[in-house]
């Protein structure tokens, strides 16, 4: 009998090793050699690590700005329900893995009692000198353990695990999105004050040609259609200031949600042309973006937790061995209860095999499989995404950065014409017409490179963002 015991514990400790289901392997992605850019990197580009290496506050140079982020990782909304996501699937963690252990309770009860002297059966005083009865129950459940044959619970711990992990690079996920919003959003706010600078200069200075149009005017040098078309530049000019309020108002309103307050106004810091962003980005290796990028490591965790859940849905098959004990006292008197005789005590083995489920575990174990596939598509797809991003955002620099010495170059030369084209009017060798465009195409021009000059930052933010920075 002792040895068919000792044979017994033997077989349930070894097969208390098993897990079924899958276990994870990280799938092969095809990974490039570089990004795709314009121009490929040189040697020394190549080799100058990542610009996501940067801490945030070695990115943005702008004191104002790094208070805003600040504020911001310590008041955002989104960024607090990631932080109480992360203590959920932590809790969900704990209470998941307690399943693996054995479980004990107290309890206890009592029961006050009166028995009828004539009801179906007569009771006389001999029998029963008193009609009270208390009847008490105290035990101490010893066991409540379900054996782990088939690695059931470890799948689920495990699956659960990953959850947690993937909660975390979730948080992270929201720290580099918010770190990219906030600074689009301020640079945005910086371009916006400088356009409104420029209107503002624009339209004092076409005032003063106002003036002196009308004053050629009334003089008859000027006609009345050089005098509409002075006015109309100035309307012009006026109505581009309303509009560029209002985008700086709501603009601050964006921040202030970001940040998590009300609305109101910001204070500034340096202007666009001032904020000292790196001119040279070098992106890595663009393996090292699969380590880098949290949304990343977030989509490879949803992808363990649901191959974990592939072999909870395959242990459903096998039987589920469980045991369960008690230790207590009895007594139809509460005085006598805790006496050694009224002791009592139990220890259960149960073994349950679903037999017949009509497909249940079949499509329990289909629809984790499927799952998981999905999973799969979509890590694939995010990696994919990732790489899109960086080299979108490398070209964009490029481009961008091309774009705006030209625009540059362009101001130069329309700011001369300007110059130019009134020294000729006031001189009477021109018409007044050509001056008045080359006022307009001035203004166009130095807003033009306002926009342009922003998306050169922006597009140092957007890199820095999809190589996977700011969250460290």
């Amino acid at each position: 009998m002792k040895n068919h015991k000792a044979l017994f514990f033997a077989v349930v400790l070894s097969c208390a090793s098993c897990t079924v289901g899958p276990n994870y392997k990280r799938p092969s992605t095809p990974v490039p050699s570089n990004f795709r850019t314009p121009e490929p990197p040189t040697t020394d580009q190549a080799g100058a690590g990542s610009l996501a290496d940067l801490k945030w506050f070695e990115l943005f140079k702008d004191d104002q700005l790094q208070e805003l982020l600040r504020t911001a990782l310590a008041q955002n909304y989104d960024l607090r329900d990631a932080v109480a996501r992360v203590e959920e699937a932590r809790a969900l963690l704990e209470r998941t893995r307690s399943n693996q252990f054995p479980n004990f309770a107290a309890g206890g009860a009592v029961q006050f009692n009166r028995v009828s002297r004539d009801g179906a059966t007569r009771l006389s005083t001999l029998f029963l000198p008193t009609q009270n009865r208390n009847f008490g129950t105290a035990t101490l459940a010893l066991l409540s353990f379900e054996i782990d044959v088939w690695g059931r619970l470890r799948r689920a711990t495990e699956a659960a695990r990953a959850s947690l992990l993937g909660a975390e690079e979730f948080r992270k996920t929201i720290v580099t999105t918010l770190v990219s919003d906030v600074a689009t959003a301020y640079l945005t706010l910086r371009e916006l004050d400088y356009a409104l600078e420029i209107s503002k200069r624009t339209l004092e200075t076409r005032e003063k040609s106002l003036e002196l149009t009308r004053s050629r005017q009334i003089g008859g040098v000027a006609t009345l259609i050089d005098l509409r078309q002075a006015e109309q530049l100035v309307d012009t000019a006026a109505q581009t200031i309303p509009v560029l309020q209002q985008a700086i108002e709501q603009t601050e309103n964006q921040i202030k949600l970001l940040i998590g307050e009300n609305p109101g106004n910001v204070v500034r810091g340096l202007s666009v042309a001032d904020q000292n962003l790196p001119p040279e980005v070098p992106p890595g290796l663009p393996s090292e973006l699969l380590e880098r990028r949290p949304d990343i490591r977030v989509a490879e965790q949803n992808l363990i937790a649901l191959n974990a859940e592939i072999g909870v849905a395959r242990a459903a098959y096998f039987p589920q061995l469980s045991l369960s004990g008690f230790l207590g006292g009895q007594s139809t008197q509460l005085g006598s209860l805790f006496n050694e005789a009224n002791t009592a005590w139990n220890l259960t083995s149960q073994v349950t095999q679903p037999i017949f489920t009509a497909g249940r575990l079949r499509a329990n174990v289909k629809f984790a499989e499927t799952e998981r596939e999905r999973a799969l598509i979509n890590y694939e797809k995010t990696i994919q995404t990732a790489f899109a991003e960086v080299s979108d955002s490398l070209i964009a620099h490029q481009r961008v950065r091309e774009s705006r010495e030209k625009q540059e170059s362009l101001v130069a030369t329309l700011q001369d014409r300007l110059r130019l084209a009134y020294v000729r009017y006031q001189g009477g060798v021109d018409t007044q017409l050509n001056a008045l465009d080359a006022d307009r195409d001035l203004f166009q021009a130095e807003l033009t490179l306002a926009r342009i000059r922003l998306d050169e930052s922006l597009s140092v933010v957007q890199l820095y963002k999809a190589l996977g920075g700011g969250w460290r």
